[in-house]
């Protein structure tokens, strides 16, 4: 360990056979600086939105800030532990596995998928649905990544199995659905569905060549991997919301519910007959235009007040 002369290296030192080199924390640290930058970058761009538009924005922050994190802990040489490989390479008895970079994915991969299927007609439940998928592809690298003997294969599949209900429903489900944003989004959404799905075929190469073939170095690993993040993660992000930069937040439909929320103070909640009411109890008298019409409400106890329009 002495003969290492990298400063994370220095005050980490490796606790595997095979482990990445002063090259490779070197990498990892211009991967955390564009993370981070990008960070900020997104925080500034969110801050300059009307509020109550600001979902995808912090959507993306969010998986932005986690990356920053996680090549951190990597670039620090943390965040590793020594499992013996299954296949040795040379006189290999360890390789270091990084499981901090699961924990980043654990977050990030549902909410890149959310983000996007938001956009869509996608139901929520289908949406949620795809996002727990997602959740299994990542606990099964990385238990599989953790797991020395063949058996790691059989999680490899699982996993892959998994992309594949994700696949379908980027690339088959979210398409089909209606876009009330209009045609530019649903362009928007193909263009980035297509490469999510491209990029995220790359992952599971990427896992059978280094964490579960030990065929490449973990250097080597690092730089692949960092590429396909730097891709999902700053790249698309900037790509995708700057599309929907000039799109009507309004036509997602998206509304959190408060009275104090702006969509609500003009009544949104439809009650029966067609009557759009705010606050009305069951049974409840609605006014509109100065005539009366009664409905039933959403809320409780009250008279309810229809949209003036």
């Amino acid at each position: 360990m002495s003969s290492l002369n990298g400063g994370s290296l220095n005050k980490n030192p490796p606790n595997a056979d095979r482990h990445i080199t002063v090259g490779g924390t070197d990498w990892l640290w211009a991967v955390f600086a564009v993370m981070a930058v990008s960070t900020l970058g997104m925080i500034v761009w969110s801050t300059r939105r009307p509020r109550g538009t600001r979902l995808f924005h912090n959507l993306a922050i969010v998986i932005l800030a986690t990356s920053t994190v996680a090549y951190f802990s990597m670039a620090s040489d943390l965040g590793a532990t020594p499992i013996t490989a299954e296949f040795s390479r040379g006189n290999t008895g360890t390789r270091q596995i990084w499981y901090v970079r699961y924990i980043q994915w654990f977050i990030t991969f549902p909410l890149l998928l959310m983000l996007l299927l938001f956009s869509t007609g996608l139901a929520l439940s289908d949406i949620l649905t795809t996002a727990f998928f997602a959740w299994i592809v990542v606990v099964c690298g990385l238990v599989g990544a953790l797991t020395s003997s063949i058996y790691k294969w059989g999680y490899f599949a699982l996993g892959v199995a998994a992309l594949m209900y994700i696949w379908s429903s980027l690339l088959g489900h979210g398409p089909r659905t209606n876009f009330h944003a209009g045609t530019g989004v649903r362009s928007g959404y193909v263009r980035g569905s297509w490469l999510v799905a491209f990029i995220t075929m790359l992952y599971p190469i990427a896992w059978g060549c280094s964490e579960g073939g030990n065929v490449i170095s973990p250097t080597r690993e690092m730089i692949w991997y960092g590429i396909l993040d730097l891709i999902l993660g700053p790249a698309f992000l900037y790509y995708f919301l700057f599309g929907m930069r000039t799109v009507d937040y309004g036509a997602f439909g998206f509304n959190s519910g408060r009275h104090t929320d702006g969509a609500y103070a003009g009544g949104h909640n439809a009650g029966v007959g067609g009557q759009n009411m705010t606050g009305a109890g069951v049974g409840g008298v609605g006014t509109k235009n100065g005539t009366t019409a009664a409905g039933t409400g959403h809320g409780a106890g009250g008279p309810g007040v229809a949209n003036a329009v």
